[in-house]
């Protein structure tokens, strides 16, 4: 069994009051000038885009840096080398701390913010694994495209009143329904609604207080933060409730057709026999519903945005739809795979805005970061996903602009491995990735078939924090698109490139059991 670190409530290891007792050298690693007694690096700092904040930071101090606020240090890194020895698995586990530790209350053991050491982890991993499957994302496709629809008549609907379309708001409806019908047998009816779902209000909110919790003192959160606690506490109660009904219809009903919760409800664990609690199940449901359509949706509208931004990359995009597709009404599961320029919108979209921007490694045992930088047991770090993305000796120099053929085949295999980690690293990476890039590739096919996008030239890109990443205000215009006769050049599109290779870094492997479990 891979070694665990006890922890305490607040997410840091016991026996540490900081991650300073855990890096015995800190005073080699870079800090913010103009530190304050107390309050630490908050001078210029935006509490609503703490991330952004840490990503000027990095760029002035190096690839790995410290800021101190209310008397905790913190250690940031993003240099490529330092990531890629973070990703060792042998060495270094998943931390959970910061935001993520203050999702506990309402996401409890779930697969995302479980501790290592907590057995609901591994048990719930081993049930839920074989759910997504190819078997099972074969089965997905149907329902994805259904959804799909249900936006593409939405759009039609805006289009034809002369409206705008709002892109955040509507991939976040498409996005929760997706994960809903797909692996709860749920419908919110999210585009039958002039507001968002009631749902995604509350979620919004308890992943908004998350955030908030970081950037006040821990012993005066209860004092600053009253009046937001109350709400987080209805926030909570509103998703418990809405889960608690959706599980109850599911027993009444005897089953539903072998989805995830399916799966949660029924299904033993393979070695043990043992299965989810009531109470877990719960807590799994919340984070599937949350993580299954937060992060895909910020994706999806990063990419829409760029689109629309460089009409030139979505042309090359749409003729390789066209030839793909063909004069299919809809695509077969596996002619998604084929879209390889179109995941590489997506994969370019996911370097420069992961839309969830860092996750943290701690110290299995007593050890040495890339050689240079002492870390005892339990100590633990922050990668910068935006950063490592950024890397200008990975990427080059013109690491900012977009640019789709970064992930050509010949690209990928050029570049040292744990340099582009949109969904994690290890074990305790996403284990629904392979569904949401599916589910996103999907329907940036269909939206580029149908649609001609228009960005608004005034538009600057904003992008909201709320542990996971936004475009804020991002609206486009829509032109229904007139499909190219059949076998002229635009029809046609240009010949796959290196067809036989894939056109995006391989995701760490989702192992059913830990190395050494």
């Amino acid at each position: 069994m891979a070694e665990t670190t006890e922890t305490t409530g607040t997410g840091l290891p016991k026996g540490f009051r900081s991650a300073e007792q855990g890096w015995p050298e800190l005073h080699r690693i870079p800090h913010p000038p103009r530190r304050l007694p107390l309050l630490g690096d908050v001078l210029g700092a935006d509490r609503h885009t703490p991330l952004q904040d840490s990503m000027r930071f990095a760029r002035e101090l190096g690839p790995i840096f410290r800021r101190r606020a209310f008397g905790k240090e913190f250690v940031f890194v993003w240099g490529a080398e330092l990531v890629a020895d973070l990703a060792d698995e042998n060495r270094f586990a998943k931390h959970v701390g910061l935001g993520v530790a203050n999702l506990r209350p309402v996401a409890g053991d779930g697969l995302f913010t479980a501790y290592n050491h907590e057995p609901n982890w591994q048990l719930a991993h081993d049930v839920l694994a074989p759910g997504f499957s190819r078997e099972a994302m074969e089965g997905y496709h149907g329902m994805m495209l259904a959804v799909a629809g249900r936006l593409t008549d939405h759009w039609d609907r805006r289009l034809a009143a002369g409206h705008t379309v709002d892109v955040p708001g509507d991939m976040t409806r498409l996005t929760l329904e997706t994960i809903a019908r797909t692996g709860f047998g749920h419908d919110f009816g999210s585009f039958e609604r002039d507001r968002p779902h009631p749902f995604v209000t509350a979620m919004v909110g308890t992943l908004t207080y998350a955030q908030r919790l970081n950037s006040v003192p821990g012993p005066l959160a209860p004092l600053l933060l009253r009046s937001a606690a109350r709400r987080n506490a209805a926030d909570m109660a509103h998703l418990d409730r809405t889960v608690d009904g959706l599980v109850a219809d599911r027993r009444r009903s005897g089953g539903g057709e072998g989805d995830l919760l399916d799966r949660m409800l029924a299904t033993a664990h393979p070695v043990t026999g043992e299965k989810l609690s009531a109470e877990n199940v719960r807590k799994q449901v919340i984070t599937f519903l949350v993580a299954g359509h937060e992060t895909t949706s910020g994706a999806l509208s990063f990419a829409l945005h760029y689109l629309a931004r460089h009409p030139e990359i979505a042309a090359r995009a749409r003729a390789e739809v066209d030839r793909v597709w063909g004069d299919a009404e809809q695509p077969g599961y596996d002619q998604i795979a084929k879209l390889r320029y179109v995941r590489r919108v997506l994969d370019e979209s996911l370097r420069l805005w992961p839309t969830a921007p860092a996750f943290a490694r701690e110290a299995r045992q007593d050890t040495v970061l890339a050689g240079a930088h002492p870390m005892r047991r339990g100590a633990w770090a922050l990668v910068l996903t935006p950063m490592l993305h950024r890397e200008p000796e990975v990427w080059g120099e013109d690491a900012e602009r977009f640019d789709p053929d970064r992930f050509t085949a010949a690209a990928v295999r050029a570049r040292p491995p744990h340099t582009f980690k949109p969904f994690g690293t290890g074990a305790r990476a996403c284990i629904g990735r392979q569904f949401a890039l599916h589910e996103a590739t999907l329907v940036l096919g269909l939206l580029l078939r149908r649609y001609d996008l228009h960005a608004d030239p005034a538009y600057r890109l904003a992008v909201v924090e709320r542990l996971t990443l936004m475009p804020e205000g991002l609206r486009l215009r829509l032109e229904r698109r007139r499909p190219a006769p059949p076998g002229t050049a635009s029809a046609a599109g240009p010949a796959p490139e290196d067809a036989s290779e894939p056109t995006a870094e391989p995701a760490d492997r989702c192992p059913v059991h830990r190395a050494g479990a």
